[in-house]
């Protein structure tokens, strides 16, 4: 059965067809190193390492990017607020989202470009947009330089708008713009705005738009056109919209395949800062092992909104706690049999089906569940010939999800890296806290240690600063 996967520009299921046989170039955006990882971001990154996994086990030769974007009109107005440098505070973030994603077993890219390193790279796709008259430079002496998205007639195919209907770009002042859907693509500096955060162009100094780092980032790494260009849905517009429409209209056949992940829904309600029900990564890590958490985030289909209430990680660690019931017992078993080397690791034929459509993960854990069921009467049976063909299933399908109970990484990693990433994740909150109670902003520092409570980690405030302890 051939790889199936649902493009978004075309909204519909499609045949994986790679450019080149036996290869892949997967993009995916990466975070925007502005604050703390949240479940939303986990859960994407996840998503993207079940689709790496599944290129690697049917035998593709997987080129994995995943940028950071380390300059961001968010990053310099938290950097601010906080009275670090901008680029401390990007470092200090992205060593989060690192740890973060290493605790849950999520796979590190084949190279992580930061937006900082392609400046010249961006520069050069504008200069070619303004070149073929795309783009413009603001006539108000501003420095900005933004895409001319009515020289463009298929902006709005990917997410299947007229322009018309589109919303206004917010993502500049509008005072230079021809039309309120133009988007920039250079931001001139502004008075107050560090030095350090300026590079020159042939528009003045400034900064790359955030759309445009993507585009750059993308291209330089996979070449003008590559297999699939992957972000959550609510990267969808204008980012990945902004994306198309300046690649393609620069030269670059870009992306292939267009995928996105689901969001994350708290108890019913769309998880975000303004609702004030964001799940952070540091208080996910301190609720259940990080295999748990793995298993949770990675058990729905990858493009429905994934709910987090309480009882999920119970369900969840119940769900692993059968499977490695029957890997204990069935290694146990054939251990000094002749049965015990016999053991071939190989996913089923539905297992296969399923992942091959969509990447199925709910049917293929059904699969799994079901070989376990079956191991487990196997065993009962004493027909050990029969448990090591199912045991061989169950380690390969679970190798291929990275939620094999018995892997090493689970094994040594909870006291280890799960343990620093949780250290990491609760200082960078701790400090979120103290910036908020500088600012005379009690509620959200007192939220903050309130959500740190519910999570089992005590705060204790001393002259020398706050520490924190992890009951759970």
């Amino acid at each position: 059965m051939t790889l199936r996967l649902y493009d978004t520009k075309l909204a519909s299921l499609v045949d994986f067809v790679p450019l080149v046989p036996g290869r892949v170039g997967v993009y995916v955006c990466g975070p925007t190193v502005q604050s703390s990882p949240h479940i939303g971001h986990l859960r994407s990154a996840l998503a993207y390492d079940q689709l790496r996994r599944w290129f690697s086990y049917i035998g593709f030769d997987v080129t994995f990017i995943r940028n950071v974007t380390d300059i961001d009109d968010k990053i310099l107005v938290n950097a601010a607020a906080s009275g670090e440098q901008w680029w401390a505070l990007a470092y200090r973030t992205e060593l989060e989202f690192t740890a973060a994603y290493q605790a849950i077993g999520v796979l590190p890219p084949t190279y992580e470009p930061r937006a900082t390193a392609s400046i010249s790279e961006m520069i050069g796709i504008i200069q070619r947009l303004v070149d073929a008259r795309h783009a413009y430079a603001a006539e108000d002496g501003s420095g900005d330089v933004y895409f001319d998205t009515r020289s463009w007639p298929q902006y709005g195919e990917l997410t299947h708008q007229k322009p018309g209907d589109m919303a206004a770009a917010t993502d500049s002042d509008p005072r230079g713009k021809r039309d309120i859907r133009d988007f920039a693509l250079w931001k001139g500096h502004k008075e107050g705005e560090p030095l350090s955060a300026s590079w020159s162009s042939p528009w003045g100094d400034g900064r790359p738009g955030w759309h445009i780092e993507c585009s750059a980032m993308s291209t330089r790494y996979l070449g003008p056109q590559f297999d699939i260009h992957g972000g959550g849905l609510d990267l969808r517009f204008p980012h990945h919209e902004n994306e198309l429409a300046q690649s393609q209209a620069a030269g670059d056949a870009f992306a292939n395949y267009w995928l996105h992940n689901g969001l994350v829904s708290v108890t019913g309600q769309k998880m975000s800062k303004s609702l004030g029900n964001s799940v952070f990564a540091a208080e996910l890590l301190s609720q259940a092992k990080p295999l748990v958490i793995r298993y949770y985030l990675g058990a729905a289909h990858y493009r429905s909104t994934l709910e987090f209430h309480d009882g999920a990680l119970a369900e969840a660690e119940a769900a692993l706690g059968r499977i490695e019931g029957f890997l204990d017992r069935a290694v146990r078993r054939l251990e000094g049999t002749r049965f015990a080397s016999s053991t071939v690791e190989v996913v089923p034929e539905a297992f296969r089906e399923a992942m091959n459509d969509d990447l199925s993960v709910p049917q293929a854990l059904g699969v799994l569940h079901e070989t376990v069921r079956t191991g487990n009467q196997a065993l009962d049976s004493e027909d050990f010939g029969e448990a090591a063909r199912l045991l061989g299933q169950v380690f390969a399908m679970t190798s291929v999800l990275g939620i094999n109970p018995l892997d090493e990484m689970w094994e040594t990693g909870t006291e280890g890296s799960t343990g620093t990433a949780l250290a990491s994740l609760v200082e960078r909150l701790l400090e979120d806290r103290e910036a908020a109670r500088k600012a005379r902003d009690f509620t959200t520092a007192d939220r903050i240690r309130d959500e740190l409570g519910q999570a089992g980690i005590t705060i204790e405030d001393t002259q020398a600063g706050a520490h924190w302890s992890f009951d759970g």
